[in-house]
């Protein structure tokens, strides 16, 4: 095939199956122009520069041409794939869904079926060529990214999760050839997915703050928006049609034109306030979309928990008062930052942070990602990282040799804790370093973490790491 018809290829990226189709119908018989865009979909232009790259490969007939017999064999990779998926594909991604984590309510988990999954991945597999593609998933409970998995075991696929249990499993089942990483998309993407990715999928909340944070992060992971696409599932209850319209103005303030929406795409158990079902949303970013794509998003964007819209916010002041004189016990200046654990920041003496709607993994990531003589975190009494010995265990083997904890349970009231945490002497380097590319920091990283940080690193994986 020569290097012409390669070139226009490529530079349709994942969108190319169109052409891919222009290119078989040329095999098959004579056809004019029209004929070409009606049937491929694709525009005239991007028609007529395939015609033009084949060159003398094509023969001519007044205004209709096709491929030359002798040159058939060279284009015969055109021929239209099998769309049957394995019969028992259905029944490997209905176990999949029925072992996966339980739902957490706090973070909007509603289960799509196992139809839904697979009818996911066979969408995005006749829509984009994911031989090629890079495709993350902002968040995946779903377990969609495994059944694309099992569709194209050589796609190149990446999954960011709040939730480090999803992130596990994912792991697990697909032997670590989907690469993961935990993130809150609050505080930001990861640096080795930023303005790397061509596709990006996800099932964000449904709320308009949700929404508009997720797909600001899906735009962000893009290598160039307008070239890529957002696949954003999206439903509301056709009783409240002003919430709907809410959520699309977030989504086109954001610079995102709606390509397709796909009623009822996706079906699921529970969410029977919108009929268990929610549309798929296809957006291309336009050029408006760079400038809106940066920045931290509000913490209250689910409809359920301690980080619902309606939620009350920030501690009582009177908690954080307590939180403080803990904080500087000792003569330490205090410092008060916000929950933020997606850069360097500058060493503290004393550093409180208010981490009462950690959802989980907060604490951890905070003392991961903040060096300072001392932090004073309030959190949840009933921190998972703290309701018994063998979690407390845990998180002291993961810091210990960074921080010295004490853990002060059911301070200032019997719904907060406090944790402390002083840095002891000569620190391990990984960890007061948690931001910085790992085979920067260690030679002794496995080969598929050297472009991540020790901070987007999964729980699991950051047990192994750290021994």
């Amino acid at each position: 095939m020569s290097s012409l018809v390669d070139d226009v290829l490529a530079a349709h990226g994942v969108h190319v199956r169109p052409l891919h189709q222009v290119i078989f119908l040329l095999r098959t018989d004579w056809r004019d122009l029209g004929e070409l865009v009606r049937i491929s979909t694709a525009p005239r232009r991007s028609v007529e520069d395939v015609l033009n790259a084949l060159g003398d490969d094509l023969e001519r007939n007044e205004s209709r041409v096709r491929l030359a017999p002798a040159a058939r064999e060279k284009y015969a990779r055109f021929e239209p794939r099998d769309r049957k998926p394995d019969p028992d594909l259905l029944k490997t991604i209905t176990s999949y869904v029925e072992n996966v984590p339980p739902p957490l309510s706090a973070l909007d988990h509603v289960q799509a079926t196992p139809e839904t999954v697979l009818n996911r991945a066979l969408w995005l597999d006749d829509r984009y060529d994911l031989d090629t593609a890079k495709l993350l998933f902002l968040g995946d409970h779903d377990l969609t990214s495994l059944a694309v998995r099992a569709l194209r075991p050589d796609a190149d696929l990446t999954v960011v999760d709040l939730d480090d249990r999803v992130l596990a499993y994912i792991d697990e089942l697909s032997e670590r050839s989907i690469r993961t990483l935990h993130t809150d998309l609050r505080v930001g993407l990861p640096p080795s997915v930023t303005g790397r990715m061509d596709l990006v999928f996800s099932d964000p909340p449904y709320t308009p703050e949700g929404m508009g944070l997720f797909a600001a992060r899906g735009v962000q992971a893009l290598t160039e928006p307008s070239d890529g696409r957002l696949l954003l599932a999206y439903g509301y209850s056709p009783r409240h049609p002003a919430l709907g319209a809410q959520v699309q103005r977030a989504l086109a303030t954001l610079g995102l034109t709606f390509e397709a929406i796909l009623p009822d795409f996706n079906r699921y158990f529970g969410a029977q306030a919108i009929g268990s079902a929610a549309d798929l949303y296809v957006c291309q970013p336009t050029a408006k979309s760079k400038k809106n794509r940066g920045g931290k998003g509000k913490a209250a964007i689910y409809t359920h928990g301690p980080q619902s819209v309606e939620s009350a916010g920030a501690a009582k002041p009177s908690l954080l008062d307590k939180l403080h004189e803990i904080a500087i016990e000792g003569g330490l200046a205090l410092e008060s930052r916000p929950v933020d654990w997606s850069v360097s920041g500058p060493e503290g003496d004393a550093v409180a942070m208010d981490l009462s709607a950690d959802p989980g993994p907060w604490l951890l990531r905070t003392l991961l990602g903040t060096n300072a003589r001392r932090l004073a975190l309030l959190v949840p009494n009933s921190h998972p990282d703290l309701t018994n010995a063998e979690a407390q265990g845990a998180l002291h083997r993961l810091v210990g040799a960074k921080y010295r904890l004490r853990l002060l349970r059911s301070t200032p009231d019997n719904r907060h804790a406090i944790v402390v945490a002083d840095a002891i002497d000569h620190p391990d380097e990984l960890l007061t370093r948690a931001h910085a590319r790992l085979a920067n920091v260690s030679l002794d990283v496995p080969a598929d973490l050297t472009d991540a940080r020790l901070i987007d690193l999964p729980r699991h994986r950051l047990a192994e790491l750290l021994g």
